[in-house]
C-alpha cells in the first residue's frame, strides 16, 4: 500500500531540537523553567495580548477559564455547537449546562441571531430541553464562540451581543492561531482566549495549550491553579483546589521553535486551500467557504462541503472513502455537538446550518509537509472520482 497521507501532521522547523537539548543540557526538565516562560512572551507578542500562560492542552485552558469566570453547578454556558468535544466538555467538568448555539453560513460558526435568541430564551425563563421541559431562568455565565478550521467568527457581532447583556466571552482559538480580523489576531478578542498546540494544529509543543488575557491577575491565578494550587509556604499547604495542567520546559522549548516558522505554516496552508480551490474550479457542486472582508483564516484545514444533488450523486462519503483507498485520510467536519448522544437532551438554538454542513463537509490533507507527490496522489484520486 502507498504511504499514508496524513490529514494534518506534525511539522518541526530547525530549531525545535536545538531548544529542546538546550533543557536537557541545563537539566530544565521539571515543569515550568525558561523555555515556559519565553514562549508565554512569544504567544503574547504574536497575538497582541498581555498575558499568557501555557498549559498541558487546549481544554485545559478551557477548563481554567471557565473556573476563572466563576462557572458552578447549575449555571448555563452558550457554546457553539459545530466544534470538537474539547469546547463543551469543560462546562460538565464544573456541572453547568451548554446551551448550543448554530452556525451561520458565512463563517461556519456561531450564529449571532441564534445565540442572541439563546441569551433572551434563558432569561426569560423560555429554555427548554429536547424533552420540552422547562428549565430555570438564569443568565448565563459565559459564552464560548469557535474559530472553525482557523475561519474568525463574527467577533464584531459577538462581541456586541455579550456585552449588551454583559456576559463574559471564552474565546476558542484552538485552531487559529494566525488567523486575524482587520490584524487583531484570533485569541485577543474575548476576556479570555484559548489555543491549542496539539500533534495535528498549525503549530504543535506535541500536548499543549494556552490562556490567553489582558487580565494580569487572571493568568496569575491561572498559573496558580495550574500547579495544584500550592500555597505560599514552606510545606504543601493548599486553600483551592488544584490542577495539573501546566506545559513543561521541554515541550515549551518545541513551542519557541515552532513559533518562529509559524508565518510559514500559515503560507503554507493557505497555499494548500487554494490548490484545492483551483482543482475544483471547475466541478460543480464542491464549495469552500470565502474569507470575508477584513478576514484572515490561517487555513489550518482545507474544507469544502459537497453536495450531491449538484455533483452528479457523488457524497461526501465517496469522497472520503475513495481517498481511504488510496491510504489518503480524509475526514467529515466536525458533528455538531448537539447531534452528540451524551449533549443530545442538551438546549439548541437555530436553523440547523451545522447538520447541513456536518452531512456534506470534507476535511481535504492539509499539513504543511504536503509534497507535490502528495498533491498529486489526491488529485488523480478525485479526478478519477469526478470524471465519473
Amino acid at each position: 500500500m502507498a504511504e499514508k497521507i496524513w490529514l494534518s501532521s506534525p511539522h518541526m522547523g530547525t530549531n525545535e531540537r536545538t531548544f529542546v537539548e538546550e533543557a536537557f543540557d541545563t537539566n530544565w526538565i521539571a515543569p515550568l523553567g525558561p523555555h515556559v516562560n519565553n514562549f508565554e512572551a512569544d504567544l503574547q507578542t504574536y497575538v497582541g495580548v498581555g498575558q499568557a500562560a501555557a498549559l498541558s492542552s487546549g481544554t485545559a485552558a478551557l477548563h481554567l477559564g471557565l473556573i476563572l469566570l466563576g462557572v458552578k453547578q447549575g449555571d448555563y454556558v452558550i457554546c457553539q455547537s459545530m466544534t470538537f468535544s474539547a469546547s463543551a466538555n469543560p462546562i460538565v467538568y464544573q456541572g453547568a449546562s451548554p446551551i448550543f448555539v448554530d452556525s451561520e453560513l458565512e463563517t461556519w460558526n456561531m450564529c449571532p441571531y441564534a445565540l442572541e435568541e439563546a441569551i433572551q430564551a434563558a432569561i426569560n425563563g423560555t429554555l427548554t430541553d429536547k424533552n420540552g421541559e422547562t428549565l430555570p431562568a438564569r443568565k448565563p455565565k459565559a459564552i464560548i464562540p469557535v474559530h472553525l478550521y482557523g475561519m474568525p467568527a463574527k467577533m464584531d457581532a459577538i462581541m456586541a451581543i455579550a456585552k449588551q447583556y454583559d456576559i463574559p466571552v471564552l474565546e476558542d482559538a484552538a485552531e487559529a492561531l494566525g488567523s486575524h480580523i482587520n490584524n487583531k489576531c484570533c485569541g485577543g478578542f474575548g476576556q479570555l482566549g484559548v489555543l491549542s498546540f496539539n500533534g495535528n494544529k498549525i503549530i504543535t509543543t506535541s500536548g499543549g495549550g494556552a490562556l490567553l488575557s489582558n487580565d494580569a491577575s487572571v493568568i496569575e491565578k491561572a498559573r496558580f491553579l495550574a500547579t495544584q494550587a500550592r500555597d505560599q509556604a514552606p510545606h504543601y499547604q493548599h486553600s483551592h483546589i488544584g490542577y495539573n495542567y501546566r506545559m513543561s520546559n521541554v515541550l515549551a522549548g518545541i513551542g519557541r521553535g515552532q513559533m518562529q516558522v509559524l508565518d510559514e505554516r500559515v503560507a503554507a496552508r493557505r497555499s494548500n486551500y487554494e490548490r484545492y480551490c483551483a482543482f475544483f474550479e471547475n466541478i460543480e457542486g464542491v464549495e469552500g467557504v470565502d474569507e470575508p472582508k477584513g478576514y484572515f483564516s490561517n487555513r489550518w484545514l482545507s474544507t469544502f462541503t459537497i453536495n450531491p444533488e449538484k455533483t452528479g450523486g457523488i457524497t461526501r462519503e465517496d469522497v472520503r472513502l475513495a481517498l481511504e483507498k488510496d491510504n489518503i485520510e480524509a475526514r467529515p467536519l466536525w458533528k455538531p455537538m448537539h447531534m452528540q448522544p451524551v449533549f443530545e437532551n442538551m438546549p439548541y438554538f437555530g436553523k440547523n446550518v451545522a447538520e447541513k454542513l456536518f452531512e456534506n463537509g470534507l476535511c481535504f490533507p492539509s499539513g504543511s509537509n504536503l509534497t507535490e507527490a502528495d498533491f498529486k496522489r489526491i488529485f488523480t484520486v478525485l479526478k478519477q472520482l469526478f470524471s465519473k
